[in-house]
């Protein structure tokens, strides 16, 4: 797409990149997301992943437009309420929709998988508890600022992690990085989708607050579809190290203290 952001409007659109509202030939109103230096396959891996979320006829999401190394064009979503009972319900049934694998990527992704700007491994594997230590957690401990205790913990959780990852379950297809924000007018958005388990998109969803009050609500509609399994709760803090890391590593700030935390809660 010939798109120029010369009469664009900028606008809030997250912590990385720079958000633009735009008005097309066509008349119609798209949300475009870039940056210098954007890494190459970045935004095609973000549109697949979009298009993969929608094909689960589950959720909401918008549409891609365009996608290049330079830019992806999304439609335009007004501002509107999340129902948290539909949500709920909705992510259920996406995660049931299934992935090939743990680590696979949307179909068509070039990838490699990135949260952001950071490049994790992507090697599909049909064992989680291998999967979430050695290709999520253990990558981002160079970098994640910890104090020698903290790196430690997290070592130690990822030796456990076959005894604290809780009961084998298929593939779920994720977005990958649900947080509130991520959440708009009902759709999902700014997904890292891929295939995994699915109390790491639940654990991050309530990381930051879910969108929906009381979020008791939302989770209650999820297990009507698809019921978690026994010691859940017990797994939360477990399964928000990961995005706890991936602030550290990006943002710095209290993000690594409270990754030492979660972690020592599993350490043994």
């Amino acid at each position: 797409m010939d798109l120029s952001l010369a009469d664009a409007r900028r606008i809030g659109g997250g912590d990385i990149n720079e958000a633009y509202a735009v008005t097309l030939p066509d008349g119609r109103r798209a949300f475009v997301k870039t940056r210098p230096g954007a890494l190459p396959g970045e935004y095609a891996t973000e549109a697949a992943g979009l298009r993969w979320l929608d094909a689960s006829g589950a959720v909401r999401v918008p549409e891609v437009l365009d996608a290049d190394d330079r830019h992806l064009v999304l439609e335009w979503l007004p501002d509107g309420p999340t129902d948290a009972e539909e949500l709920g319900r909705a992510l259920a049934a996406l995660h049931r929709s299934g992935a090939p694998a743990f680590g696979a990527l949307p179909p068509g992704a070039p990838g490699p998988f990135r949260i952001g700007p950071l490049e994790l491994g992507a090697a599909p594997s049909d064992d989680w508890p291998s999967f979430y230590a050695q290709q999520r957690l253990v990558p981002l401990l160079p970098r994640a600022g910890l104090t020698t205790a903290g790196r430690r913990a997290v070592e130690a959780v990822c030796e456990r992690v076959a005894d604290l990852a809780g009961p084998p379950e298929p593939p779920a297809r994720l977005h990958g990085d649900l947080w509130s924000g991520n959440v708009h007018a009902g759709h999902l958005i700014d997904p890292a989708a891929h295939g995994g388990h699915r109390e790491v998109d639940l654990a991050m969803l309530r990381l930051f607050g879910t969108p929906s009050h009381p979020p008791e609500r939302f989770l209650a509609a999820y297990e009507e579809v698809a019921p978690l399994a026994p010691g859940h709760e017990d797994r939360v803090a477990l399964y928000q190290l990961l995005p706890l890391l991936v602030h550290a590593v990006l943002f710095g700030g209290g993000y690594a203290a409270r990754a030492e935390r979660a972690a020592r809660r599993y350490a043994g």
